[in-house]
């Protein structure tokens, strides 16, 4: 763990000094990536170590002693409650929902929110039949014994860890579909634990289905705000959206690196 800390701070220390901003939420965001490095390696370790177990863990009931199964489904659960209460403690990216960061542009022109919304939601969609097509192959595979419980847990780990490094160093959804220009502005920032969890989908039992339709309700939650109050969710109708207003700074490693400088 305090390795893989190190290793960040040097990997993003060279970045500083090319003018970096070390915002305490990026450093936050930083230290929250490097504990999301160390679960996956320790699930990558225990799932190559004894595949088996790992699935025989995943399908044994859940009050049947605590196992690593039990601790990895306390963090998910964790998070995702998180984003259903109401808190300071998240990034604006998520708090933009909320009526008490909303500061209103005078006089924004409504047809051209109504223009960004349309465009957003084609975009928005256009990810998500990308995503579901694209796990669709797991679930396929999973259902005719390829795969089993083990492999998709480790997935799921996978985009765990890959949520951060859509954040901090490159996302795909960002660069070919949404055309946000970062977090803050994203239009599917609440997506995150819905993708993260679709291979739980699959597998039949409590830590999964519990996983998946949890994170089904912060979707659905994060739909009906953006639906009822577009205009929190756009910088020309939200001052706090606005990069003058930032205080957080948290896109300035994927900015160094996607301008190559």
């Amino acid at each position: 763990m305090k390795n893989t800390v190190d290793e960040i701070k040097n990997i993003t220390g060279k970045q500083i000094k090319k003018g970096i901003q070390k915002t305490r939420e990026l450093k936050f965001y930083l230290l929250k990536f490097a504990v999301r490095i160390a679960i996956f390696l320790g699930v990558l370790f225990f799932y190559i170590q004894d595949r088996d177990l790992m699935g025989s863990l995943m399908n044994q009931p859940f009050w049947h002693g605590f196992t690593l199964i039990h601790l990895i489904w306390i963090i998910f659960m964790g998070l995702m409650f998180l984003h259903l209460i109401p808190n300071n403690k998240l990034s604006m990216a998520w708090k933009k929902a909320k009526e008490t960061e909303y500061r209103p542009v005078e006089n924004y022109d409504e047809l051209e929110l109504m223009k960004f919304v349309q465009k957003q939601n084609i975009a928005a969609w256009k990810v998500m039949l990308v995503w579901l097509c694209f796990n669709a192959v797991w679930g396929m595979l999973y259902l005719f014994g390829i795969l089993n419980s083990s492999d998709l847990l480790m997935l799921t780990v996978f985009y765990f860890l890959s949520d951060y490094i859509c954040i901090l160093l490159f996302c795909p959804f960002q660069k070919i579909w949404m055309k946000n220009k970062c977090c803050i502005n994203c239009r599917i920032y609440d997506w995150g634990h819905f993708m993260m969890f679709t291979p739980m989908l699959f597998i039949k039992n409590f830590y999964s289905w519990s996983l998946f339709f949890t994170s089904l309700v912060v979707l659905i939650h994060w739909e009906i705000v953006y639906a009822k109050h577009p205009e929190r969710f756009w910088e020309g109708s939200n001052q706090t959206l606005q990069c003058r207003n930032c205080k957080e700074r948290t896109c300035q490693i994927k900015k160094k690196l996607s301008s190559g400088k």
